[in-house]
């Protein structure tokens, strides 16, 4: 029996370059969470995609001879092979230049101009093209687009726009009566900032070009990119089509919506108002993590410090790629990424902890049982570093589901390698060597190894999340299932489910030692 929809969502990413390590950071984020709920059974739906309309596509595809939905397409099968090879396990893949969105927008802009929330104008100001934003005189930095730095154009149009300043009040009423909408905490803060200070209505539409949705009353004007772009998360899921009115009741409001930092504003001022203008519920929470950082700077092709994920894969991986960023970031915050963190985290956690013990507890099983799991020891048997370790084992799926619950996927693999490591250390103390070399000890050598062998098997379940493919392998060599099939985590977790009786394999390390000559 499923429990309620969980529905997430990642933004849409713009098809002006390949998938980069920002954009798979959030994916990866966002399928760690996704894998997690389906196996606390929730009915997830992860939705993630592509926006492909807007000025700087067109003038991609004029710049490469070619037109714009030729140009999209050759884009779009990158970010497919991207998350093919992360394996990201969404549900859910739009592109805005389909129909299903093309028709949910329209229907969604007309909702509005009924409404009275859309009135014709006139349009003056400078506006970013590669960021596809707006900006004021007073909003600009030294003349320039305060998010990307880059030069920006003075236009004048006739457009269409949104009475965003009527819903200021409402936000701010929103923002105080949810306060677990806008996360992290410091993120609320500028939105509230931001809102606070006086919000303008918001051009909806343009008319200097066409590569973008006609607006259902009006065809020589295209739908603003941005305003496009938002609605993915409703048409995505059935909105303006009356056949899907069923699932769409279903899945709104999403339960999480992930978004950068930079494109806050966007996702927690003007994807509201228009929520509200349209009578929609809002999402619980949206979460805006940092910027990966390295030596201080945001990573950008224009800065020559970018690094392509399918590099790092190569090199390390896709499993211990998953965990890096997910161990070695606060997600939240901004952090700071390296190649030498990077080995440093691989040989630490993955090489000398999990690694590790998964192969020395195989090793030892099918010397000293022929590779047959072990009885399990009776409980009056057991010694206090038997119940400290078991302990552990049975206050991991609460203090997993409390860092999941906050986002804190650091914290939620802290709380796995505190059983790895307290295994590690229970087989050094516990010396099943020794044990093995009289008959009198090997009552204590049976206990000890299957005590260790059921640690693993509840660790993979829990770092099965993020590292999808070693637990599978691990939960194999064990003789068992899939860990990423489970869907109840916590009653599979319950200590002494391995079966006696199970075959493991050794198989060759999961994770070789990297040097640092290589």
């Amino acid at each position: 029996m499923f429990m309620k929809s969980f529905y997430l969502t990642t933004p849409i990413y713009y098809v002006n370059s390949v998938p980069h390590l920002g954009t798979a950071y959030t994916t990866i984020a966002a399928d760690a969470l996704a894998r997690y709920r389906r196996m606390t059974g929730h009915d997830v739906h992860f939705l993630t995609g592509l926006d492909e309309h807007g000025q700087k596509v067109a003038q991609a595809a004029a710049e490469n001879g070619t037109e714009p939905q030729a140009w999209v397409d050759t884009i779009a099968p990158k970010f497919v092979e991207a998350w093919k090879m992360l394996d990201i396990t969404y549900d859910d893949f739009i592109r805005t230049t389909e129909g299903r969105h093309v028709r949910g927008a329209q229907a969604f802009l007309q909702v509005l101009k009924d409404s009275g929330d859309l009135y014709q104008g006139h349009y003056e100001g400078w506006y970013c093209v590669p960021d596809e934003t707006f900006y004021t005189e007073e909003q600009l930095a030294d003349g320039k687009c305060p998010g990307c730095g880059r030069d920006v154009q003075f236009i004048r149009e006739d457009n269409w726009f949104f009475r965003l300043s009527a819903y200021q009040d409402r936000l701010l009423a929103h923002y105080e009566a949810h306060p677990e909408f806008i996360q992290p905490e410091t993120r609320r803060n500028e939105v509230v900032s931001f809102v606070s200070g006086g919000l303008k209505d918001l051009s909806v539409s343009r008319t200097t070009f066409t590569w973008g949705i006609p607006l259902p009353f009006d065809d020589e004007h295209v739908m603003y990119v941005w305003f496009d772009a938002l609605l993915n998360y409703i048409t995505a899921i059935g909105y303006g089509d009356p056949d899907r009115a069923e699932e769409f009741a279903k899945r709104w409001p999403a339960q999480y919506q992930f978004v950068g930092k930079d494109i806050i504003r966007f996702h927690c001022a003007i994807w509201p108002a228009m929520l509200m203008a349209a009578g929609l519920p809002l999402p619980e929470t949206v979460f805006a993590h940092g910027f990966l950082l390295t030596k201080g700077e945001k990573m950008s092709k224009s800065k020559g410090n970018a690094v392509a994920p399918a590099d790092l894969v190569a090199r390390f991986g896709v499993d211990a790629y998953r965990h890096y960023f997910l161990r070695d970031v606060p997600f939240g915050a901004d952090g700071s990424i390296s190649m030498e963190g990077m080995v440093q985290r691989y040989n630490g956690d993955l090489a000398n902890d999990w690694g590790n013990l998964v192969s020395r507890l195989l090793n030892m099983t099918e010397k000293y049982c022929d590779g047959v799991v072990p009885e399990p020891p009776a409980d009056a048997d057991a010694t206090a570093d038997d119940l400290e370790l078991r302990g552990i084992a049975e206050a991991l799926p609460a203090t997993y589901e409390a860092a999941m619950a906050r986002l804190d996927y650091v914290g939620a693999l802290e709380a796995a390698w505190m059983l790895i490591k307290r295994a590690n250390r229970y087989i050094e103390d516990a010396a099943p060597w020794n044990l093995a070399k009289s008959d009198e000890t090997r009552p204590r050598l049976l206990a000890v190894l299957y005590d260790a062998l059921e640690s693993v098997r509840i660790a993979a379940l829990f770092t099965a999340p993020v590292m999808p493919n070693t637990s599978a392998e691990v939960w194999r060599r064990l003789g068992i299932g899939d860990p990423c099939s489970v869907t109840d985590i916590a009653a599979e977790s319950v200590w002494g489910k391995l079966p006696a009786g199970s075959l493991v394999v050794k198989g060759d390390a999961l994770f070789p030692r990297i040097y640092e000559e290589e």
